[in-house]
């Protein structure tokens, strides 16, 4: 009798260390979302809200550049705005975008999943809790920060007037000539301690906010839960924004040190700096800029807020089918 010679196929136990949990194709760990759907979410919002609000970005760090040789006298918005069209005209108000949209895609990308990981692992069980939206922004911040930073030191440097730079390539060649990597991150203590207080009141004001607002519409469709998502957005980014203009200024002063004019520092010392911007222009000096830097983080927040919850949402539909 003629036998089957082919193998038995026998079933093979998984691995004692084996943990589906942890598979590639786990379930949703948080919102309903995958940890790499909130980095998609976040750089599509991070980038269109910093290209969309690019030339107001472009007057805050003409109005902040502060240097040896620059007019030391106070300058309105209206100024600034009309001086680069005069002697630039538009596309003066956006040099230096294309090193923004560089830096802010993979910045907000670890920056909105970072604070979503944190929230999860901080929150235990208690979502609402606004001390853990702040330090969970904080832990977000640091992380982004070191993405963005380099980035943001070569957009502002061509964002200077007469700027020696011509595109983004001859920045980065020339800084790390004549100054070394080092000064791609001479100004990322203080773009730290700065973003720090900013991203927790930033984060703990918009999502208290929006819980608020959501209890006072709690059955709203999603067009108007996109405005709610833009209001609590655009009111917790003035708030941030306003509040940490001085420590702004400093981050300025140091990314553009020696360019144009700008003054030169023995160090990155913070202290130093504020020193230095005072006695040239008294305490006035510490908020300059902040009329666009808040007109820019107001519809900003808005913008990154509503795109970011849309994105969220998107996923989310995607997910349950």
């Amino acid at each position: 009798m003629a036998t089957d010679a082919s193998p038995q196929l026998r079933s093979v136990p998984p691995p004692s260390d084996f943990h589906p949990e942890i598979s590639l194709s786990q379930s949703p760990t948080h919102d309903g979302l995958h940890f790499w759907q909130f980095m998609i979410a976040g750089s599509i919002a991070g980038t269109v809200e910093h290209m969309a609000m690019f030339p107001l970005d472009t007057l805050k760090t003409r109005m902040q550049a502060l240097g040896a040789s620059c007019s030391v006298q106070p300058v309105s918005v209206r100024q600034a705005l009309g001086s680069i069209l005069k002697l630039e005209g538009p596309p003066g108000l956006y040099r230096g975008i294309a090193a923004m949209g560089l830096g802010a895609g993979p910045a907000h990308a670890v920056y909105f999943s970072v604070y979503e990981l944190s929230k999860q692992v901080l929150s235990r069980g208690d979502p609402n809790n606004s001390m853990v939206h702040a330090a969970s922004g904080v832990v977000a911040t640091v992380t982004s920060d070191a993405v963005f930073t380099p980035m943001d030191m070569v957009k502002q440097r061509l964002q200077l007037k007469n700027s020696p730079y011509k595109g983004i390539a001859e920045c980065v060649r020339m800084v790390v000539m004549e100054e070394g990597i080092g000064a791609f991150y001479a100004s990322y203590r203080t773009t730290v301690i700065m973003n720090a207080p900013f991203t927790a009141v930033h984060f703990a004001t918009y999502e208290a906010a929006k819980r608020e607002l959501m209890e006072v519409s709690p059955d709203t469709a999603n067009d108007e839960r996109l405005v709610i998502h833009a209001t609590a957005g655009a009111g917790a980014g003035a708030l941030a924004a306003a509040l940490t203009t001085p420590l702004d200024v400093v981050k300025t002063q140091l990314q553009c040190q020696g360019v144009c004019g700008c003054d030169k520092f023995s160090s990155s010392s913070i202290g130093n700096v504020i020193e230095t911007i005072v006695k040239k222009d008294g305490y006035r000096g510490l908020m300059r800029g902040w009329i666009p830097r808040t007109l820019f983080h107001a519809p900003a927040a808005a913008i990154c807020w509503s795109i970011y919850e849309a994105s969220k949402s998107f996923f989310q539909q995607l997910n349950s089918r």
